[in-house]
């Protein structure tokens, strides 16, 4: 890739990029949200055309018009936000577009459905080809996404942030698959912010500051506090927030909290989970996928439906949320795992996003005045760092993690008691984690009590005062930030 440039209104996402990939080799591109990694690869793989510069593929100069252009040619990415449809079956959704068929030219659903199995077996995960996309959480939706380019059996394999929503188990499997798929020749361009990952895997790192290219570098010749640094202009240090923190009252108690689900061999997804939330301290909740984490934020939000059974306290009085605005006005706020699905409105901008949850601070009269709007925003926007040209910019043209920070923004406005944060820093580059993590701790401090679920336990250590493990929807183990280690939570994990 020559001198690739790409520009959006206010924005100049790539400045002159070049860089150069070997055949059958991992190839990291690093780089903070809004570095430009997730363009220069859409550029790559069809989904937009550059400004300048030119793009060659074993030598011979291509121009794609369109992602169809880019496969025939045997560039295949898996995105980092995910682009399935949710009424079609998993199947269908590996193969839109690209329909098997058979007599009279109909769709073959049984070869669709077989192949599937056999990229799922590859991939070693127990996804059904029949279900319906939409029913699936989103580090399966994943795997589905995964599994669509591996149906391509492409030449040039593009990840953007593949593992963003699995679990260590998911991602060591994804790993098996990226090596099978370089002993067969495959080049890979892999996306990460995880740089143990990074290191893990490639041969070869580039990074990216500002839409330009910094250096590109031989895995061995450098080092992950290195690349971090070349990544934001300056090192990243998370020793503060181990400083201790002083629990104060006593905010929510849960209690013998069950959540059955019938259609399930195992009849329940919560089973006799029982904690307790103090105010100024962090409660981490560890699990593997499917282990129930999601289940127990959004049980406590209201969001979870009406079944469950046991116990929730709040400031010592029995609740039952059968809506999460019933939550939010009893001073609680959820920050969803899925921003795309569940946390973002495309059609508003950064200002409309952000006032949701309190617009009636910004009405005169009836009407909504964007002057105070604006007022109302721009303060929370300011103190989570929202990269943004503008309050009225499109959302959707924000990087992941200024897109997550949006939302978080939306929930300070509300000024909650407790914050639920599940697994909030998914798809979040070092530096803006780094932020994030003085956020939390900061409002931490102030008084606040956060439940923080993540799949990365270098975070639920770093940032939680302690750390309750949930294994197969119940509690197996229970950890003071002193006691916790990454080993004692996975055999924890893994003990149902």
């Amino acid at each position: 890739m020559n001198g690739i440039s790409k520009r959006f209104p206010g924005v100049v996402a790539l400045d002159g990029v070049t860089i150069e990939v070997r055949r059958g080799e991992v190839h990291a591109i690093c780089g903070e949200n809004g570095a430009g990694k997730s363009t220069l690869m859409k550029i790559l793989s069809g989904v937009y055309q550059p400004d300048d510069g030119t793009l060659l593929v074993a030598g011979r100069e291509v121009r794609f018009a369109g992602t169809q252009n880019a496969e025939a040619a045997g560039i295949a990415i898996i995105h980092q936000e995910l682009a399935l449809v949710e009424d079609l079956s998993v199947a269908a959704n590996v193969f839109l577009g690209r329909e098997k068929r058979g007599t009279l030219r109909l769709i073959d659903d049984a070869a669709m459905e077989a192949e599937c199995r056999r990229l799922f077996a590859l991939l070693e995960c127990q996804v059904s080809p029949q279900e319906r996309t939409g029913n699936l959480r989103v580090g399966d939706q994943q795997l589905v996404e995964i599994a669509k380019a591996l149906s391509l059996e492409a030449s040039i394999v593009v990840m953007d942030e593949p593992t963003s929503a699995l679990t260590e188990a998911e991602s060591a499997r994804l790993e098996r698959t990226i090596a099978r798929l370089v002993e067969g020749g495959a080049t890979i361009l892999y996306i990460s912010h995880k740089m143990e990952e990074v290191f893990r895997l490639a041969d070869r790192i580039t990074v990216l500051r500002d839409g330009r290219h910094v250096c590109t570098v031989d895995r061995a010749a450098t080092s992950p506090r290195e690349v971090t640094a070349w990544m934001v202009g300056r090192e990243i240090a998370t020793e503060g927030f181990r400083n201790p923190r002083h629990a104060g009252k006593k905010l929510l108690e849960v209690q013998s909290l069950t959540l059955p689900w019938p259609e399930h061999p195992r009849g329940y997804r919560l089973a006799d989970v029982s904690l307790n939330l103090h105010a100024g301290e962090i409660l981490g909740i560890a699990g593997l996928m499917g282990a129930g984490r999601t289940e127990l934020l959004e049980t406590l939000f209201g969001a979870g439906g009406p079944t469950w059974t046991g116990t929730i306290r709040l400031h010592g009085k029995p609740v039952r949320f059968s809506h999460p605005r019933e939550a939010c006005a009893a001073g609680m706020a959820l920050v969803t795992e899925d921003r795309k699905r569940l946390g973002l409105f495309p059609d508003l901008d950064v200002a409309g996003n952000v006032s949701l949850c309190s617009l009636d601070q910004a009405l005169r009269g009836w009407l909504v005045s964007r002057s105070a709007e604006e007022e109302l925003v721009a303060g929370p926007v300011r103190a989570t760092g929202v990269k943004t040209p503008g309050l009225h910019a499109a959302i959707t043209g924000l990087s992941g993690g200024n897109q997550q920070k949006c939302i978080i923004s939306r929930w300070l406005l509300t000024n909650p008691e407790i914050l639920l944060l599940d697994d909030p820093t998914r798809g979040i580059d070092v530096g803006a984690k780094a932020e994030l993590y003085a956020l939390i701790d900061r409002l931490c401090r102030e008084g606040l009590g956060v439940i923080l679920t993540s799949s990365e336990l270098p975070e639920l250590l770093t940032l939680a005062d302690r750390i309750i493990v949930l294994a197969e929807g119940r509690v197996t183990g229970e950890f003071a930030r002193h006691e916790a280690t990454e080993a004692g939570i996975m055999e924890a994990a893994t003990a149902g």
